[in-house]
């Protein structure tokens, strides 16, 4: 199985648990990669054969901006099922990070891996 991947894909959204974090929109970061086989689109250099990852960021992008959860974990969870139910990955691997959350730390956040065998997709 190949790997796609996109990385430092930026999203700005409502999230986070105190009241002050209600009211702002904050800039959370994504590594997404996903278990696609290339080899059809690569034999034939047919787009229609190949993820298409600007569609998987687009749909990403357009999903986190129209959410307010409170926890990171919701959130990536959410956004793995998004990629799995949407596209044809056999795995979907997501690094969610938070920056500035913790001061002294550049990003916190979570990774999660989830496959479409365990999700009933595809």
């Amino acid at each position: 199985m190949d790997t796609v991947f996109i990385e430092q894909l930026t999203v700005d959204t409502v999230i986070g648990v105190y009241d002050w974090e209600r009211k702002i929109r904050q800039k959370l970061i994504l590594d997404v990669e996903m278990g696609f086989d290339i080899k059809a689109a690569a034999a034939s250099d047919d787009l229609s054969k190949a993820l298409d990852y600007s569609a998987v960021a687009t749909a990403l992008t357009q999903f986190i901006e129209s959410t307010e959860f409170k926890l990171v974990e919701t959130l990536v969870e959410q956004s793995a099922e998004l990629v799995l139910n949407q596209f044809a990955v056999a795995w979907v691997k997501i690094k969610l990070a938070k920056p500035g959350a913790v001061r002294g730390s550049r990003a916190v956040g979570v990774t999660i891996m989830r496959t479409a065998e365990g999700h009933g997709a595809n």
